[in-house]
């Protein structure tokens, strides 16, 4: 069940909106001024590294994703 993110074309603010399906048609109103002409995107989530520090595993993240290009 995904959060996406939304981009209000009427006022220009940002809100998150939890969606239950990712084929589902769903009808989203800006929270701010109720606009219902948004652009949808992907939200970024994190997750805690054992020991609640995110470098080390981004760290190794981001190693395991170089593809050896400069």
């Amino acid at each position: 069940m995904p959060i996406y993110e939304y981009t209000c074309k009427d006022c220009d603010k940002q809100f998150e909106k939890f969606v239950r399906s990712m084929t589902a048609e769903v009808k989203v109103k800006c929270p701010h001024c109720g606009g219902t002409h948004v652009k949808k995107g992907w939200s970024v989530f994190g997750t805690n590294a054992p020991g609640g520090s995110f470098d080390g595993f981004s760290t190794s993240a981001a190693s395991a994703c170089n593809t050896g290009g400069t």
